[in-house]
């Protein structure tokens, strides 16, 4: 039920800049969005690209924050705690910069470039990818009531997306989550991790180096009259 030190980072981050932009008056607002939040018309018109690594941090609904922040304490530190804050670190970027990215990508092929991709909604959604990988057969009551497995969990998340985006038209928001889910997916897999297969080229390339040694050979053997007076 504790909290770990990286969730609490992140969690500390979203919350303190949610606020100040809550307490902001409206034109102050617009001033703090204006550098902080990634949109088609930001990042790829005026080439604020920093948005994309700022903009998760800022989430503007309030109901949305107490969501991020039930999920960083209650179901977050379970993968950090297996990972270690380093690599639970680079979870954390890796997918929040591929929600970013492709949420913004999708807008300027839709044409909407006002959207605006806010929070940490693909990083939480990710992280229930990486739960049902990880987890796949863990026992888990879903709000303490449903009985699932993390696989199952991970299926029904991924449900209720396709129909919560196909149903509004949420294409950009839908981008950013089925980023974040595959970067999700794909760090923690076995067999198409990136990292995984980088290791095992390098152990290839170590191994092809190798001479290979017949055994059984013994060594020729010493003319020990020439040493003897």
């Amino acid at each position: 039920m504790r909290i770990t030190r990286g969730a609490l980072i992140i969690a500390g981050l979203e919350v303190g800049l949610s606020l100040v932009w809550m307490l902001c008056t409206p034109s102050a607002r617009a001033t703090l969005e204006h550098w902080v939040v990634a949109s088609p018309s930001q990042v790829f018109e005026h080439g604020r690209v920093w948005t994309l690594a700022t903009s998760p941090f800022l989430e503007p609904d309030f109901l949305g924050l107490l969501l991020t922040l039930f999920m960083l304490w209650m179901f977050v530190p379970t993968l950090e705690r297996f990972w270690g804050t380093a690599r639970f670190y680079r979870f954390v970027a890796i997918t929040s910069l591929a929600g970013t990215v492709a949420g913004t990508a999708m807008g300027l092929v839709t044409g909407r470039n006002d959207v605006e991709i806010v929070g940490l909604t693909p990083f939480m959604y990710a992280s229930v990818v990486a739960f049902g990988v990880v987890y796949a057969r863990q026992p888990v009551q879903f709000f303490g009531v449903l009985p699932l497995t993390g696989r199952q969990m991970m299926y029904g998340f991924i449900g209720f997306l396709v129909l919560f985006v196909g149903l509004q038209g949420l294409w950009e928001k839908g981008a950013a989550f089925a980023a974040a889910m595959l970067a999700a997916a794909l760090m923690t897999s076995k067999r198409w991790s990136p990292s995984l297969a980088w290791r095992r080229w390098r152990i290839a390339r170590a191994r092809a180096r190798l001479t290979v040694m017949e055994g059984g050979v013994k060594p020729p053997k010493r003319d020990e009259q020439r040493w003897l007076n």
